[in-house]
């Protein structure tokens, strides 16, 4: 079905339509992809809609998401292959933890790049994008546990993540304090 689907979203886009319908064409494929786990497709999708529309920070978003998606699982597997608990860091000291480190930092560094950039760009285009702000956080967390031999590198990584969730919380708090009937019950006002 999603292969269908592809096809009637990529004959939209050969049919050189208006800027909009090309725009949800390319996202209709990015994210049909993106289920289909084919990470590379969906980049090459989401990269389309930004180069369309450079002002929609969801592509880029989007992009920073597969990038964490795509660096998260195999450093999970990584661990659980060294029998490390997920928050358990590297011991630079053993050798079997910091072959595996520099064998994912050499995998991961570029998607870490690639996924803090885009991400940075979905929130410079809409700056309360909370949910970008939050998967900022996560890639500074894969950031800082590829850095296997640099502590303070490490530790700013960490500060870093910590201050995005920081920025997330009182964004999305900021968001809520703005929804209607967040205060409480409210009488209508007359017109």
């Amino acid at each position: 079905m999603a292969e269908q689907a592809i096809e009637q979203y990529q004959h939209v886009l050969d049919m050189n339509p208006a800027r909009d319908q090309k725009v949800n064409s390319a996202k209709g494929i990015a994210y049909l992809y993106l289920n289909m786990k084919k990470f590379d497709d969906a980049k090459k999708y989401y990269r389309m809609a930004a180069d369309i529309d450079p002002n929609d920070p969801e592509p880029y978003y989007s992009v920073g998401v597969i990038d964490w998606t795509a660096c998260y699982q195999p450093r999970m597997e990584a661990r659980a292959k060294l029998g490390m608990k997920p928050d358990e860091n590297l011991n630079p000291k053993n050798k079997d933890e910091k072959k595996a480190c520099a064998e994912l930092k050499v995998k991961n560094a570029p998607l870490i790049q690639e996924g803090i950039d885009s991400l940075n760009k979905a929130i410079q285009l809409r700056p309360d994008y909370d949910d970008a702000m939050a998967y900022l956080n996560l890639m500074y967390r894969e950031k800082a546990d590829v850095e296997c031999d640099d502590l303070a590198a490490r530790q700013e990584d960490l500060k870093t993540a910590d201050q995005w969730v920081d920025k997330t919380l009182s964004t999305k708090k900021a968001k809520a304090e703005k929804q209607p009937g967040t205060n409480g019950i409210t009488m209508d006002q007359p017109k």
